[in-house]
């Protein structure tokens, strides 16, 4: 049998409110349901990625106690252990902590701490369960940012289709090339356009903004506003599962096609 090449892909934005980890989740969801294996890794300490599979006791529970990613960052400890199945199939994830928020002054003296992360997977990307292991970062610039991203071969930015969705897009392109000083293999697979509001113009607008910005992959998915979304969320769901028929639902499939279409294409 023919060892999977797994593919990490970081979901990134500055900008709190960008739609980075529901676009995180409902594109794993989507692909596990392609039949490829997915690995999720809640990067934030908002908790938010694992609350979109979980009820929110069972989120505390994961969150306050060891089987979460603060406590494998803090132990330097191989993230194969940390794994947990979701309620789908070929879809797991390593839960975050709430005391995420401390975690670059926990690695602030450690060795090479840009790549503890990355390093932390090794051994489970060798061996080849996964065709995808997906991140969602926080909403910052900072060290554990940089760590995810030196952890990851792609990136995906969500931009909310919003007057304020753009702000701060620019220093996300600068912090990607200083990152890239790191790891050279780094690509910017894509933004993906979220949030976006038939009834204004404002989708128009930022995609226009982006092509001017630099040269640079806007997918052709643009997921469009929908109360759909909510309800999943409510419920601890991604939207597929939740209401198959909706939109979103069908946005985000076409989202996962288009990725896995740029990744192979990037080979």
């Amino acid at each position: 049998m023919t060892e999977r090449k797994v593919k990490t892909i970081a979901f990134a934005n500055n900008k709190g409110g960008s739609g980075k980890t529901t676009t995180c989740a409902n594109v794993g969801y989507s692909l596990a349901l392609l039949g490829r294996r997915v690995l999720l890794i809640d990067g934030d300490m908002q908790l938010n990625l694992t609350l979109s599979f979980f009820p929110e006791d069972t989120v505390l529970d994961y969150a306050c106690g060891e089987k979460n990613l603060y406590t494998a960052m803090k132990k330097e400890e191989d993230l194969q252990d940390y794994v947990i199945h979701t309620p789908y199939e070929n879809l797991d994830l390593i839960p975050s902590s709430t005391l995420m928020s401390g975690i670059e002054y926990d690695l602030f003296a450690k060795w090479q701490r840009e790549l503890i992360l990355s390093r932390s997977l090794k051994r489970l990307k060798e061996t080849g369960g996964y065709d995808y292991i997906l991140i969602d970062a926080p909403p910052t610039l900072g060290g554990w940012v940089m760590n995810i991203l030196c952890a990851s071969d792609y990136v995906i930015l969500p931009v909310e289709a919003s007057p304020w969705g753009l702000f701060g897009v620019a220093n996300m392109f600068e912090f990607l090339d200083s990152v890239k000083k790191l790891v050279p293999e780094l690509n910017l697979l894509g933004v993906v356009i979220t949030k976006m509001d038939a009834r204004k113009s404002y989708g128009r607008q930022t995609l226009e903004a982006l092509q001017e910005f630099r040269e640079v992959n806007v997918f052709h998915t643009i997921i469009r506003v929908d109360s759909e979304i909510e309800w999943a969320q409510d419920h601890s769901r991604p939207v597929m599962a939740y209401k198959k028929s909706a939109r979103s639902a069908g946005e985000y499939m076409e989202l996962a096609k288009e990725v896995e279409s740029h990744v192979r294409g990037s080979r």
